[in-house]
């Protein structure tokens, strides 16, 4: 038997949490009856109700995710004599079985972990990437990219490794809450927009110094800030009036900008997959991301490409260039594809 790591459901659903709640709902559709189990924690946010995937509640919250990977988890698939899926990044150590390692972010930009915190976390998740590298029976990533440095940094047999994509057919059904407009005033002049969790490698910095550099121009950007890596232009200096931070908005209010938007920019400079720009395209909008990583890859001739460490450049003057339509795109990506290509990866277990 299969049990999947319910943890995501403690978290906002967003990236990993994202593909991990989309991927389950549709392996409950394609699965036998009891085939697949899920632990739900005490503290999930959302508690969905499945068909054909059993439900195990766990009756305590998560305090510690680490904990819980490590010591609650691996307990709970020995009672049951199962095989784990976990979604993000982590296994337990002795335990591993199907494992999506998304990005190695952590073992190739140790120069952004500098406080005693962030040293931790970053050892912990480069000895995952480490476990997963040597003892998971199956891995998942999601672009070629990191799956040629997952190869390249441990040496793993490339017939180990599954490129799953993620997707934004969630993103299809959400209706645009318009309202953000009259929370924000600033938002009635044109505007570019940005979204994602305020980390460093989310590279905002690079939009505060255009900002900076380009007072004209308006910038909106959604997201919170981690309690690692946190962006330290944020910390230290107020931002520039032509930028507002929106902080956390449900997508409601997202997609309402996405769809108004001069342009959606991710300058990243680095990303397992960067599933933001996908939800933009599908709403219309125009694109902006880094050359870097895994995004063109990803985004190929439909995104304006920047570097994501030079701000000599003019976003208007960029966005005049021609780039091809989204339709190939957006046909490529499918959770319904990735979901069945987990399944495969369940079934050649036998589990």
């Amino acid at each position: 038997m299969i049990i999947i790591n319910g943890d995501f459901l403690c978290n906002n659903l967003t990236g990993i949490e994202r593909l991990a709640y989309e991927i389950t709902a549709r392996l409950d559709r394609i699965s036998q009856k009891n085939e697949i189990g899920i632990v739900i924690p005490l503290n999930a946010k959302v508690k969905p109700e499945y068909k054909n995937i059993k439900t195990i509640f766990y009756d305590k919250a998560i305090k510690s995710f680490p904990k819980w990977q490590q010591f609650i988890f691996p307990r709970i698939l020995k009672k049951h004599h199962a095989i784990p899926l976990d979604f993000g990044n982590s296994c337990p150590l002795f335990r591993p079985g199907i494992t999506f390692l998304h990005d190695i972010y952590c073992k190739l930009f140790p120069e952004d972990f500098t406080t005693r915190r962030e040293k931790l976390e970053r050892r912990y998740f480069c000895l995952m990437y480490r476990i997963i590298a040597l003892r998971a029976k199956k891995i998942a990533t999601v672009s070629h990219f990191t799956r040629a440095q997952i190869i390249s940094n441990y040496h793993v047999k490339p017939r180990k490794i599954s490129v799953i994509y993620s997707s934004y057919d969630h993103f299809k059904t959400v209706k645009s809450d318009t309202s953000i407009y009259d929370q924000f005033s600033i938002l009635s002049k044109p505007f570019y927009f940005s979204l994602g969790s305020l980390s460093r490698r989310k590279n905002i910095k690079w939009i505060i110094e255009y900002a900076l550099k380009h007072p004209d121009s308006t910038f909106a950007i959604s997201g919170v800030s981690l309690p690692t890596v946190r962006v330290n232009e944020l910390d230290n200096a107020p931002v520039p009036a032509n930028i507002v931070l929106l902080g956390y908005l449900d997508d409601s209010k997202v997609k309402a900008l996405m769809e108004r938007c001069k342009a959606f920019i991710l300058p990243s400079y680095y990303e397992g997959f960067g599933l933001t720009p996908l939800e933009a395209l599908c709403c219309g909008a125009k694109i902006i991301v880094a050359n870097a990583a895994s995004l063109p890859e990803i985004y190929g001739n439909t995104a304006h490409y920047i570097d994501p460490y030079d701000i000599n450049t003019d976003l208007d003057e960029l966005l005049k260039q021609p780039v091809e339509p989204p339709d190939e795109i957006l046909k490529k990506y499918s959770y319904d594809t990735s979901a069945r290509q987990v399944y495969e990866l369940i079934k050649e277990l036998g589990a």
